[in-house]
């Protein structure tokens, strides 16, 4: 009996001491790091955590990394910097326990072979024409006896949906609806939908328009869009490039418009309306589409817009390939993007990354970035409208593009990690791959 109670005291006493150890401000800081790092092959970093602790760690494959010269385990003082650096490619899982005794972290660390990209920065004309027409507004018909009409109500047709389909026959641009929907005579109009991924099978009756004879079923309809956007990144031996850093959205839904065909083009910047703050300002250019096409547009994601390049690009401030950072090597501090807001081509301009998002999935907002450079700020007054897409380069490496800019204060913005773009380009062409996560 007395020796149960021993063992019940020593428990509670252990579980308070792990509770107190755990609640410590050096440790809850320590616990706070990444669970996930990734790294090239034969790099070497350093970590100071410039704490006053003690701490084993352990590893369940040898020869991928060392840590302070040690492959397998050891004891690592957190008040004195101590090095990683990879040997081989593979995953380690290495756990971390304070004293050798309480476990307080497992990471685990993806070391991957280089990836070399050409930084962008180059201004792009962008026209995309979508999978169908997308449904953007209502419109009521008067009839030949006067009588208003709704025909769209009658198809249960909401906004956003995209009309794939009319009596069967595949839809490439809003005049195929009216061409079709003529074609039948006034009868019932059939129509494939998709409406948030789902496809939806509806029908109608057109009616007969007084203003113009013309059979119509009363709904707005966008078939296409264009604009101006940054290039990010490109791998000129495979011939693909990412742009944007967010997907091109339809202006009246919101809605991220589906890729039928598209293409990109050469821009050149005739103006900049400035950002000022609740009121955003934008780069304004030109392109000619049968003059300045230099790539397709394949793919419109969360992440930017991906396709093949017809031509060698060139730009200004590197002309040979650096590697793209992992959000693991991304520090705050000081940073350049590259951009283009005039005539003179791809500059460089600095920035701060004022915070960084720890993430484990792909998520646009990584990265709070601000606007120091004087230049760039005297020009446009911060991330204006045209910018998204600006690689972001920290320490030789790119890490991320431009995406957002604070309305409130257009000095400061979001910016996407360069990883996800990559991981994004990884699937734009079967058995193309650029890397394995």
């Amino acid at each position: 009996m007395k020796w149960q109670k021993i063992k019940y005291l020593l428990f509670i006493f252990l579980s308070g001491l792990l509770i107190y150890v755990s609640c410590l401000a050096p440790v809850k800081d320590l616990t706070k790091t990444p669970s996930n790092f990734k790294f090239f092959k034969g790099e070497k970093v350093n970590f100071n955590f410039n704490l006053p602790l003690k701490v084993s760690f352990y590893t369940d494959k040898d020869g991928i990394l060392k840590i302070n010269n040690e492959t397998k385990e050891n004891v690592l003082n957190l008040n004195k910097p101590f090095s990683v650096e990879t040997l081989e490619q593979g995953k380690v899982n290495i756990n971390f326990k304070l004293y050798g005794i309480v476990p307080i972290k497992s990471v685990s660390v993806d070391v991957l072979p280089t990836v070399y990209i050409m930084p962008g920065g180059q201004s792009i004309g962008v026209r995309l024409n979508t999978k169908g027409a997308l449904v953007v507004g209502y419109s009521e018909i008067i009839g030949e006896n006067n009588k208003v009409y709704s025909p769209y109500k009658e198809g249960g047709i909401q906004i956003g949906d995209i009309i794939l389909e009319v009596d069967g026959k595949k839809i490439k641009s809003a005049d195929d609806i009216t061409n079709i929907t003529n074609s039948l005579n006034g009868n019932i109009v059939k129509l494939k939908l998709n409406r948030k991924g789902s496809i939806v099978n509806t029908s109608l009756h057109p009616v007969k328009s007084k203003d113009d004879g013309q059979y119509r079923i009363g709904l707005w309809v966008r078939d296409h869009t264009a604009g101006i956007g940054t290039l990010t990144f490109y791998l000129p031996e495979k011939k693909l490039y990412a742009a944007l850093g967010h997907a091109i959205t339809d202006i009246d839904t919101g809605d991220t418009l589906s890729v039928e065909n598209g293409e990109i083009m050469k821009s050149r910047i005739t103006s900049v309306n400035r950002g000022r703050r609740s009121n955003p300002g934008e780069l304004r250019g030109i392109f000619l589409e049968e003059i300045d096409t230099i790539g397709n547009i394949e793919k419109n994601t969360a992440f930017g817009i991906y396709g093949s390049l017809y031509s060698k690009l060139s730009n200004n401030i590197y002309n040979k390939p650096i590697p793209i950072g992992y959000q693991s090597q991304v520090k705050e501090g000081p940073a350049k993007i590259l951009t283009t807001i005039d005539d003179n081509g791809v500059k460089e301009y600095n920035i701060q990354i004022i915070r960084k998002v720890q993430q484990e999935s792909s998520n646009q907002k990584g990265m709070i970035i601000k606007i120091t450079d004087k230049n760039l700020l005297n020009k446009t007054g911060g991330i204006v409208q045209g910018m998204s897409g600006s690689p972001i380069i920290q320490n030789g490496k790119l890490i991320g593009a431009v995406t957002h800019v604070f309305v409130n204060d257009p000095t400061k913005g979001y910016g996407v990690y360069a990883e996800w773009m990559l991981k994004e380009m990884n699937n734009i062409a079967d058995n193309q791959k650029v890397f394995k996560n």
